[in-house]
């Protein structure tokens, strides 16, 4: 569908994924400024005072970017917000939020009507995390804008669907907006998810390994390191199924092979559930497409190769389609 403003601005159909503890800031701002969605969770600043503190640092560089850059303007951000009993923060982080009139808000673990109303009430769009259609009929039938199906093979909390399957499935009766999720670091990867009818794709692994985020360098060098055999699949760490580095698993004394499951019913995304490494800390959350990942670099420069990699993608397959230009493909298509 088209897409509604600020989000037709975006240099790459490209949402860059909340990431517990590594995202803030700098990172959110460096991945605006590169023309790409970029995203925190409301928990990663803390205390909760923190979070007006840092969407008024956000607001005012991307402010001042825009000023100064009039024919490239900074793509919008956008919040996440844990809908879940677990979390006592939600209505005063939502309350922040409304202040600062945040273009996108983010759910995750749980929708709820409310939350929905509020900002569409200030303008805003939001889009929920769903690992199966069930879910995404209910968050739609709550008042979501839009979906971000959660497919096999994504980074942190993750379902286990193809995401072809997921996409047929959804776009059987949603038409609006949809990010798809789910091992996407490289810009070939971007435009599959468009062949899917997504709008956007949601990348957040690749985004580890890089200079402004805030992770350790032994994490961004585990994901530069890693590959799709180096991911465990696991709810033993906060009561959700999620993949991680294996490597951090191992060197936090577990056994990567025979980790034991988790009781979902005593979630907790502040620790490491039953065990002393704490998630996020110390076992490292990963997709299973960081075998693209090849170095430690800036925002801008991993922009600039999924850009490269999206319109060669895209070269390659008007190439072999026998048609000379997009719209003569779609007009055949039509």
């Amino acid at each position: 569908m088209p897409l509604p403003a600020p989000f037709d601005r975006l240099r790459l159909p490209l949402i860059g994924s909340p990431l517990f503890i590594v995202s803030g800031p700098e990172l959110v701002i460096a991945q605006c400024k590169a023309g790409i969605i970029g995203s925190f969770p409301a928990l990663n600043a803390r205390p909760q005072s923190l979070l007006d503190e840092w969407l008024h640092q956000i607001t005012e560089e991307l402010a001042k970017h825009n000023r100064e850059n009039p024919d490239r303007p900074a793509a919008p951000f956008a919040v996440n917000q844990i809908i879940h009993k677990t979390n006592d923060r939600v209505e005063a982080d939502m309350a922040t939020c409304e202040k600062w009139q945040v273009p996108m808000i983010i759910t995750s673990l749980g929708a709820r009507e409310e939350v929905y109303q509020a900002v569409k009430n200030w303008g805003g769009i939001t889009m929920h995390d769903v690992i199966n259609n069930r879910f995404a009929q209910k968050a739609i039938e709550k008042g979501a804008t839009g979906l971000i199906p959660v497919a096999a093979g994504a980074g942190g909390h993750a379902g286990a669907l193809s995401p072809f399957a997921l996409m047929q499935e959804i776009r059987e009766w949603f038409d609006g907006l949809v990010a798809l999720s789910g091992s996407i670091a490289h810009g070939a990867s971007i435009l599959a998810a468009q062949a899917l009818r997504a709008d956007f794709a949601y990348a957040g692994s690749a985004f580890i390994a890089t200079t402004e985020a805030n992770a350790s360098e032994a994490y961004k060098n585990g994901i530069v390191e890693g590959d799709a055999s180096g991911i465990v699949y696991t709810n033993l760490f906060t009561g959700v199924h999620g993949n991680y580095l294996r490597s951090s698993i191992a060197a936090a004394g577990l056994d990567p092979d025979n980790l034991p499951e988790s009781d979902p019913s005593k979630m907790n995304f502040g620790s490491g559930g039953n065990t002393k490494a704490k998630a996020w800390k110390d076992i490292w959350g990963s997709g299973q497409g960081v075998g693209a990942i090849k170095q430690v670099g800036s925002v801008e420069d991993l922009v600039a190769r999924l850009e490269r990699e999206y319109h060669a993608a895209k070269a390659r397959l008007l190439a072999n389609s026998g048609f000379s230009s997009w719209g003569a493909l779609a007009e055949a298509a039509e």
